[in-house]
């Protein structure tokens, strides 16, 4: 996808999709809470959700086959950052932009912490936007893939689905308007939460215990009863 395509991310239609998309994310991302956060995107410039429990966020884009924003990288590279770093990641169409989605979709697995939850959204494949997307990119949209597909990628890594559904408008539009949930909606969101690691028991070794004292009589003794 050339750099121009990839400018369609800043249209006023896609703009009022990202936002339809944070309106039906905020409600559920509002429990997540801890230090760190990280913001992939394939738009530029993409603010996060403000959400009281969290702390910091990391915010990069994907353009051009490259990671851009708090750091700088190649897109087909791991993500710089250690294994669980962040209380939550979220991948606002990065599937779409990204040359390897099924690498960046267990990157973001690896650096999420367990317990943390992962959110993603992209635009739907079954949806009146494909067309729009189509003629606005010369026949050189985005890879938009299939929910189901993208469940059976998020079951292989340690992440538990707990939400998926269809958002936005029914097609692309430049009107003001913010239709969170629709059942025929160009976008769609997924929420995943990563398993806690199991704790390993501990084989206790055996600790010796003592002989009790015997107080009594020595064993073959006689008690001398005094008649």
């Amino acid at each position: 996808m050339s750099q121009r395509d990839q400018d369609i991310y800043t249209s006023a239609p896609l703009r009022g999709l990202l936002a339809e998309e944070t309106v039906a994310l905020v409600p559920e991302l509002q429990r997540c809470s801890g230090t760190h956060a990280l913001l992939v995107s394939a738009a530029q410039q993409d603010a996060p959700p403000v959400l009281p429990l969290l702390g910091n966020w990391t915010r990069l884009s994907i353009h051009a086959g490259r990671y851009v924003g708090d750091l700088r990288g190649r897109s087909d590279e791991p993500l710089p950052f250690l294994n669980d770093a962040f209380d939550l990641v979220l991948l606002r169409h990065a599937l779409e932009v990204s040359t390897a989605p099924q690498a960046l979709l267990e990157e973001a697995s690896r650096v999420l912490a367990p317990g943390g939850v992962l959110a993603l959204t992209g635009l739907h494949p079954f949806s009146a936007w494909l067309p729009w997307m189509m003629w606005h990119t010369r026949g050189h949209a985005p890879s938009m893939r299939s929910p189901l597909l993208l469940e059976r990628w998020v079951r292989r890594i340690e992440l538990d689905i707990e939400r998926v559904e269809r958002v936005g408008r029914l097609w692309p539009s430049s009107n003001v308007g913010l239709d969170a949930a629709h059942a025929f909606g160009g976008g769609y969101l997924m929420i995943a939460r990563k398993r806690r690691r199991m704790a390993t028991p501990i084989r206790l070794k055996p600790k010796a215990v003592p002989a009790a004292v015997n107080v009594g009589l020595a064993p073959g003794a006689r008690r001398n009863v005094a008649s």
